[in-house]
């Protein structure tokens, strides 16, 4: 059975939060919490990427999760332009990590173009939860 939750913030850095905690909603709600770090990182990634490059001033993005199976899907919709791709840098650079994070953590990742905007999406095979930390919920100072 398939579950889904989407929600939409405005272009600000205090939706970075809010975005992470949406999601450790949603994945506390599904008890779906085995790749909760994984996905928080790559929420938080996305999300500062689309305020940060994505959504022109006064609009908002949507962050939308599913849980379908054995799969956890993120996208992050936003109405910009360009084409976000992952770029290698030295290791002195000190920005344009987010999406090499992303694909370091998530099992797929990948771009959908629309007119206008873009989704940014990936996604992370999730397994059974171990019966003794099914009890066990993360709790975070953001």
């Amino acid at each position: 059975m398939s579950q889904s939750r989407q929600r939409r913030f405005p272009r600000t850095h205090r939706s970075v939060a809010a975005a992470r905690a949406f999601a450790l909603e949603a994945l506390t709600e599904w008890d779906r919490l085995d790749r909760y770090d994984d996905v928080r990182l790559c929420v938080s990634e996305l999300a500062t990427n689309a305020v940060l490059h994505g959504v022109p001033p006064g609009r908002e993005f949507c962050l939308m999760l599913v849980a379908d199976g054995p799969l956890i899907r993120v996208e992050v919709r936003d109405s910009g332009g360009g084409h976000p791709h992952v770029v290698q840098q030295g290791a002195d650079g000190c920005r344009g990590r987010g999406l090499l994070l992303v694909t370091a953590f998530a099992d797929d990742f990948g771009v959908v173009v629309h007119n206008p905007g873009k989704t940014v999406w990936a996604e992370f095979k999730s397994g059974p939860v171990p019966e003794w930390i099914r009890n066990v919920r993360p709790q975070f100072l953001d």
